[in-house]
């Protein structure tokens, strides 16, 4: 859209209406604009801006209302006009809001997976929507201690405690049922390759010579395979879900959104994409995820000494407070930031 003075006035217009359905979610008619403190128009001016806003693609009328209602191309205009002050205004914590933060971020002394767990509660708490924290790669850590522990006779688990306080616990079925020193040498052997290196730059190979045990060498092989395939997946901690089942009316689209978070995969395609394209703001179909179509996404990076390691974000219907969302989780991904740099 131009900006000439009056397509200025049009941008005004559609701010007020996405401003108003946002609030109470009913279709805006051109008399509630009218009667708006701050407006200098006449109401047929502006109802003609709002039926050219509906020719332009920004506004649609649902068939059952005189109002109108706001569209993705809408939303796009409106985020796009957004300024640094509006964004301010309207991430203005209260005083309950700012001190659950503050009391948050300053006993945040959890391991990560559990800092960000509760950080995506937190952050879906403060926005009333879904929250999506992604954080650094087990791959990038330098394993500070590993076992092997049996479950029972079949089922084992290896356990790796990282530099970056994550812990990464990969299940291994065994082939035969193991003894007690077959264990502890296992332990050994991996303990001897992988402390002090990450978890990606370990290349084991079990030892075939006759001083060895082949059965705890076969052991150690399978858990540092474990090990490894654990270490390329990329973890995403989704707050909040209960939160979409009140953001839309039709069952059949909550049911669509909830089965593509349960796919970790793609929240994490999603993530990913909108980072390698500088993107914050991503609006129904922009993100290209299509069971996720009726939704937006509000992302911020996660970035520990100056790396970006990691995301936090939000996601909610269309219909989205675009200025406060974008507020709070520029908030919370910097204190989240800071937190995981202090260790």
């Amino acid at each position: 859209m131009p900006t000439s003075g009056a397509d200025d006035r049009k941008i005004a217009i559609l701010r007020r209406v996405i401003e108003h359905y946002v609030s109470t979610g009913q279709p805006v008619g051109s008399s509630h604009i009218a009667a708006l403190p701050g407006i200098s128009v006449s109401a047929a001016t502006i109802r003609n801006d709002m039926a050219a806003l509906e020719a332009e693609g920004y506004l649609a009328q649902p068939h059952t209302s005189a109002g109108r209602v706001p569209t993705d191309k809408g939303y796009r205009l409106y985020v796009d006009h957004l300024t640094s002050t509006d964004v301010a205004k309207a991430g203005r914590f209260d005083a309950v809001q700012r001190q659950q933060l503050g009391d948050f971020f300053d006993t945040a002394h959890f391991r990560l997976e559990e800092t960000l767990h509760r950080t995506s509660l937190l952050l879906s708490q403060l926005t009333n929507y879904t929250a999506v924290v992604t954080g650094p790669a087990a791959d990038e850590a330098q394993v500070r201690s590993v076992q092997v522990v049996a479950l029972n006779d079949r089922i084992g688990t290896v356990v790796a405690v990282l530099s970056s306080g994550e812990v990464v616990n990969e299940p291994i079925e065994f082939d035969q049922v193991p003894t007690e020193a077959q264990i502890s040498r296992a332990t050994e052997r991996l303990r001897a390759a992988f402390i002090g290196k990450t978890l990606s730059s370990v290349s084991f190979a079990a030892r075939s010579d006759a001083s060895s045990d082949s059965a705890a060498e076969h052991l150690a092989a399978q858990a540092a395979r474990a090990l490894g395939a654990g270490s390329a997946r990329e973890t995403v901690f989704v707050g909040g879900t209960a939160s979409l089942t009140r953001a839309f009316d039709a069952v059949e689209v909550v049911r669509s959104v909830l089965e593509a978070l349960e796919q970790q995969y793609v929240v994490v395609s999603l993530v990913r994409d909108m980072l390698n394209r500088g993107v914050s703001v991503a609006i129904g179909a922009e993100h290209g995820v299509e069971p996720l179509s009726a939704c937006s996404v509000v992302l911020a990076p996660l970035v520990r000494d100056g790396e970006t390691v990691g995301s936090v974000g939000v996601l909610g219907p269309t219909r989205m407070n675009y200025p406060a969302a974008l507020a709070t989780v520029e908030v919370v991904s910097d204190r989240l930031g800071r937190r995981l740099t202090e260790g």
